[in-house]
C-alpha cells in the first residue's frame, strides 16, 4: 500500500476483542508493508554493523604495513556507506509510510463507525473520547506499526551480530552474546511502572480533552450564565493533574532511557578490559580487539530499538484498546453489514438475496405501539425528552439496546416501516427510507448553497424548502454578511461558521430543518425541531412542513400546540406506551395527562380557571392558535 493509494477502497473488519489484537489485525493487514520496511531496515543495519570490519582490516592492515589490504578496507567504508545511507533513506521512507496507511486504516474505521452509529454514538461513548481517540491515540498506533518494523530488523541484526563475533572471535564473541540478551531484557522489570504511569496520563489527558470540548460546544451558555470562570478553573485543575501525571511518566522513561546507556557502556567496559587482556597474551590480534571493539559499539545503535518498541508498544496499546472499544459498538441487528464486511474485497457480491430498495409503508414503533400512518403527518408528545430521543433513535433504525431497563422499551427492537424491521436491512437502506434530524442537529462550516448541497430527490427545491423553514430573515443577514464579504449580496454565498456558531440558535434550526426539507425523503423524523422560534413563526413552519410534506410521512416529536393543531393525527406516550391517539383538540379534552404535558401545568384540570382571564387551558391554546392563524 502506497500513500497515494490512499483512502483505502476497504479498510477491512477489524479485530476489536482486546487493544492487542486489534495491533496484531493492524500488522497483518500491513504484513507487506513490513516486510519491505524491515529489509530495508537489515540492509541499513547490516552495513552499520559490517563497519567494525573495515575498521579492523585497516588497524591491521597499518599494523602489518599491507597498502594492499588498507586499499581494501577503504573501499569496503565507502561500500558500507553508500548501502547504509540508501538502507537508511528508505528505511525512513518505509517506515513512514506504514505509519500513515495505518493511522489513515483507522481513521478510515473510525469514520465508518461514525456514519454507522449517527448521534448515537456520542450517547454511547463520550465526545472527548472520540476526540482523543481520532487524534493522539491514532498517532500512537501508527507510531507502533512504524517501530515494529525498525525493531524486527534490529533484532536480526543483533542475533546476526552475535553470531559473527562467536565465530570470528570465540572468547569475545561469547561476552557480548551473553551481554547483549540482559541488556535487551535490563528494562522489561521497569516496563509495567512505566506503562501504568503512561496509562495515567492518558487517562487524565483525555478527560481534559472531554473537559475542553464540552465547555467549547456549551461557550455561548456558560457565557450567559457567567459560568466561564467556573469552567476554566476546572480545566485548568485537570491541565495541572496532566502535567503532573507527565512529569511522573517522563521521570520513568528517562529511568529506562538511562538503563540502556548503563548497561551498553558497562559492557564495552568489559569487552575492553577482557580484550587487552587476551592481546597482551597474544591470543587475538590488535586488528580483532578493534573489530569487536566496534562492533559493540556500533551494536548499541540496534539496542536502542528494543526501548522504542517498549515505548510505542505502552504507549499504542491504551489506544489500541480505546479504538477498539469505539469500534466495537455496533447497531443491534447488523448480521447484514457484519456479512457485507467481512465479504468485502473477496470478489463475492454479497447483495445478491439482500433486499436493498428502501421499504415503505406505515411507520410502527413496537416498543410503545406508536403507528404513523403512510403520506400524513403525525405529531408525538412524549413527556419524557430523553425517552423522545431514544424513540426517534428507534424510528431510524438505531435501537438503543443499553435502555432494556429505561421504562420506555429502550431494549426493544427498532421501528417497522411497511413491516419490515430497519435494524435488519442494511444501513443504508435504511437511511435512505428514514431521516432522522436530531434535537441539535450541527451545522457544518462553508456556504449556505454548500450547507443543502446533500443527497436528494430533486422534487423539493432549496427555495421552497427555505420558505417553509421560514428562513428569509436568515438569509436576509447572510446577504449582508454577503455583501460585506464579497460585496455581490448573495446569501446562497454566504459563509456559515462552524456548527453555525454566527448563527442564533432559532435560524441554526430553521436552516437545519430546511436542508432536512430540501432531501425529501420517505419518512422524516424531527425531533423538537422549533423549540428555539418564536410562536408565530412556529405557526407558519407548522403550516410549511405540512404543505411541503404532501403525501409523505412525517413525524414530529413536539409539545407545541402551535404545531400539534397541524397534524394529522397526533399519539400521545405516556409511561413508555401510546396512551392516546387522536387529533390534538380532541386529546386536550379528553385526556388530562396529555393536557398536563402540552399546557405544562402537572395539575391542569379541563376546568381550572386562568389568573389571566378567566380562560381554560383549552380555550387559552386554541385562543393562541387562532391568533397566530
Amino acid at each position: 500500500m502506497r500513500i497515494r493509494d490512499l483512502p483505502y477502497s476497504d479498510p477491512g473488519l477489524p479485530d476489536v476483542r482486546s487493544g492487542t489484537r486489534f495491533l496484531v489485525w493492524l500488522g497483518r493487514n500491513q504484513l507487506g508493508g513490513q516486510i519491505k520496511a524491515a529489509l530495508w531496515g537489515l540492509l541499513h543495519m547490516g552495513a552499520l554493523v559490517c563497519f567494525p570490519l573495515a575498521i579492523g582490516i585497516g588497524v591491521q592492515a597499518v599494523v602489518d604495513r599491507s597498502g594492499a589490504r588498507l586499499a581494501l578496507a577503504g573501499a569496503l567504508m565507502v561500500g558500507l556507506t553508500v548501502l547504509i545511507a540508501l538502507g537508511d533513506a528508505m528505511l525512513h521512507r518505509a517506515a513512514v509510510t506504514n505509519w500513515i496507511t495505518a493511522a489513515a486504516r483507522v481513521q478510515q474505521l473510525l469514520a465508518r463507525k461514525t456514519v454507522e452509529l449517527g448521534s448515537a454514538l456520542t450517547r454511547r461513548v463520550a465526545a472527548g473520547e472520540v476526540v482523543a481517540v481520532s487524534t493522539g491515540d491514532v498517532e500512537k498506533i501508527g507510531w507502533f506499526v512504524e517501530a515494529l518494523s525498525r525493531f524486527t530488523a534490529a533484532a536480526i541484526t543483533i542475533v546476526g551480530l552475535c553470531v559473527a563475533l562467536v565465530i570470528y572471535q570465540p572468547a569475545l564473541g561469547a561476552v557480548v552474546a551473553l551481554g547483549v540478551p540482559a541488556l535487551a531484557l535490563a528494562v522489561l522489570p521497569l516496563l509495567p511502572r512505566a506503562a501504568r504511569r503512561a496509562d495515567e496520563q492518558r487517562e487524565k489527558a483525555g478527560r481534559a480533552t472531554e473537559l475542553a470540548s464540552d465547555t467549547v460546544a456549551g461557550l455561548r451558555v456558560l457565557r450567559g450564565i457567567g459560568g466561564e470562570d467556573l469552567f476554566l478553573s476546572r480545566y485548568r485543575r485537570a491541565s495541572q493533574e496532566v502535567r503532573t501525571a507527565a512529569v511522573r511518566s517522563a521521570r520513568m522513561w528517562s529511568l529506562i532511557a538511562a538503563v540502556q546507556v548503563v548497561l551498553p557502556g558497562m559492557l564495552l567496559i568489559a569487552v575492553v578490559w577482557y580484550g587487552a587482556v587476551l592481546a597482551g597474551s597474544g591470543r587475538i590480534a590488535v586488528g580483532e580487539l578493534v573489530t569487536v571493539y566496534s562492533a559493540v559499539t556500533f551494536l548499541l545503535f540496534p539496542l536502542r530499538h528494543f526501548e522504542e518498541i517498549a515505548m510505542a508498544y505502552s504507549f499504542s496499546r491504551p489506544s489500541a484498546r480505546r479504538a477498539a472499544r469505539v469500534l466495537a459498538l455496533r447497531r443491534p441487528s447488523a448480521a447484514i453489514e457484519d456479512v457485507r464486511a467481512a465479504g468485502s474485497g473477496s470478489g463475492i457480491s454479497l447483495d445478491a438475496g439482500i433486499d436493498t430498495k428502501p421499504p415503505t409503508g406505515d411507520l410502527y414503533d413496537p416498543a410503545t405501539g406508536m403507528l404513523a400512518p403512510s403520506g400524513q403527518l403525525t405529531a408525538v408528545v412524549c413527556g419524557d425528552p430523553d425517552a423522545a430521543g431514544r424513540m426517534a433513535d428507534r424510528l431510524g433504525g438505531h435501537p438503543a439496546e443499553d435502555d432494556a431497563d429505561s421504562g420506555d422499551g429502550g431494549g426493544a427492537p427498532s421501528a417497522l416501516l411497511g413491516g419490515v424491521a430497519l435494524d435488519e436491512v442494511p444501513l443504508a437502506t435504511a437511511r435512505a427510507a428514514v431521516l432522522v434530524q436530531d434535537k441539535d442537529p450541527v451545522l457544518l462550516s462553508g456556504t449556505l448553497t454548500e450547507l443543502l448541497d446533500v443527497p436528494r430527490s430533486g422534487a423539493v427545491p432549496p427555495k421552497e424548502a427555505l420558505d417553509a423553514a421560514q428562513c428569509g430573515d436568515v438569509l436576509e443577514a447572510l446577504g449582508q454578511a454577503s455583501v460585506a464579504d464579497s460585496g455581490d449580496g448573495d446569501p446562497m454565498g454566504a459563509r456559515i461558521t462552524e456548527r453555525g456558531r454566527s448563527l442564533s440558535g432559532g435560524q441554526r434550526q430553521r436552516l437545519a430543518l430546511a436542508r432536512s426539507l430540501v432531501t425529501d425523503p420517505e419518512v422524516l423524523v424531527l425531533d423538537e425541531p422549533t423549540s428555539a422560534v418564536d410562536s408565530h413563526t412556529e405557526a407558519r413552519i407548522g403550516e410549511g412542513l405540512k404543505r411541503l410534506r404532501t403525501d409523505r410521512t412525517t413525524v414530529v416529536f413536539t409539545s407545541s400546540p402551535l404545531l400539534l393543531d397541524q397534524a394529522d393525527r397526533v399519539v400521545f406516550v405516556h409511561d413508555g406506551v401510546a396512551a392516546g391517539v387522536g387529533s390534538h383538540r380532541e386529546l386536550l379534552g379528553t385526556d388530562p395527562a396529555y393536557r398536563a404535558v402540552v399546557t405544562r401545568e402537572p395539575d391542569s384540570g379541563g376546568e381550572r380557571d386562568d389568573d389571566r382571564g378567566g380562560l381554560t387551558d383549552l380555550e387559552r391554546i386554541e385562543e393562541q392558535i387562532e391568533e397566530s392563524a
